[in-house]
């Protein structure tokens, strides 16, 4: 299997945890934490479940690596997540010296890899990270699309149900 399909291997896996996101009512994103082929580490969104702002997939991930790993340096890894990281997931990518990070859609209202900022890459800091952007991109933009998508439309259609029982 040739690095591409790796990642798009592992990326389906980020897919997977991001669905389980989904089916909490969380925003649809998913991260894979990966070390010598074997995944070590697996997460996804749980901040509206928890009512706790840091429980983004990418940090629990990298969490649960330090954990499996015994140490902060995660120098021999490679994160997958299907949407771009923010600010505060890319400090926490820097700090924890991840190498290589694939994500799949850019966040245009929050993602500080390369659309916001390019903090990963910012030669300022002390670590800095290969990136890979647009790995199964389409797959996961479209999943994040449905699922706001859907939210607007029961926004929608309860502020309508509302104006009917004034009426």
């Amino acid at each position: 299997m040739d690095l591409f399909e790796k990642d798009q291997y592992y990326m389906r896996l980020a897919i997977d945890e991001a669905m389980k996101a989904q089916t909490l009512g969380e925003v649809p994103i998913g991260a894979i934490i990966v070390r010598n082929d074997q995944v070590i580490a697996r997460a996804h969104n749980l901040r509206e479940t928890t009512q706790n702002a840091v429980t983004h997939a990418e940090l629990s991930a990298i969490q649960d690596a330090c954990q499996e790993i015994g140490s902060w340096r995660l120098e021999d890894t490679t994160l997958y997540v299907t949407l771009e990281p923010c600010p505060m997931c890319a400090g926490a990518i820097l700090q924890s010296r991840i190498p290589r990070v694939i994500y799949a859609a850019r966040d245009p209202k929050g993602g500080c890899v390369d659309t916001l900022y390019r903090l990963l890459n910012d030669p300022r800091f002390n670590h800095e990270c290969d990136v890979v952007e647009g790995v199964l991109a389409d797959e996961c933009g479209e999943m994040l699309t449905a699922f706001f998508r859907a939210i607007r439309e029961r926004k929608k259609q309860a502020k309508k149900e509302a104006a009917q029982q004034v009426e």
